[in-house]
């Protein structure tokens, strides 16, 4: 950065030559002042910082995509025994997590349970007829008493009993 701040501080020197007889060596043009020197050193760091960003953003992007194929291939294809283990326990589970649940955050709860666990958040609201701002509130509840979590699909969110 410095040896760029001394390069538009100073003049780059030119020899013109007029003839055969004379030489003369002066400066060409005119040169920055520190002021525009300043103004591309801060324009430079704020495009590389933003670039860092862009980049370090699509690495986070293409995790969160990795993470939703993930998703989609496990809702697609249960894992066998320990899938049906883990949606038994759950069934077992129902009667004691349904006293601590109001209605509507039983009756979302009941809703992914009743389809193995994951559940577009979308088919939720068409199951339950439920409005979506009152399924997004229950599911808000759910996830802070640590009972779901949505995860981002697309433009929608799937849930997961957790």
């Amino acid at each position: 950065m410095a040896v760029l701040v001394a390069q538009f501080m100073s003049a780059t020197p030119a020899i013109v030559v007029v003839a055969d007889e004379s030489t003369r060596v002066g400066t060409f043009g005119w040169q920055f002042t520190f002021h525009d020197v300043v103004v591309i050193a801060v324009s430079a760091c704020s495009a590389g910082a933003s670039a860092t960003v862009l980049l370090d953003r699509a690495d986070s992007m293409s995790a969160i995509a990795v993470d939703i194929e993930r998703l989609d291939s496990d809702a697609q294809q249960p894992t066998g025994e320990s899938s049906n283990e883990l949606l038994q326990a759950r069934r077992q589970e129902w009667a004691t997590i349904s006293e601590r649940l109001t209605s509507n955050e039983e009756l979302v709860y009941q809703t992914v349970l009743e389809a193995d666990g994951v559940l577009p958040q979308s088919e939720i609201v068409d199951q339950t007829d439920l409005s979506k701002a009152t399924v997004s509130r229950t599911l808000d509840s759910l996830e802070a008493k640590d009972l779901v979590e949505r995860k981002r699909r697309g433009m929608g969110n799937t849930v997961l009993l957790t």
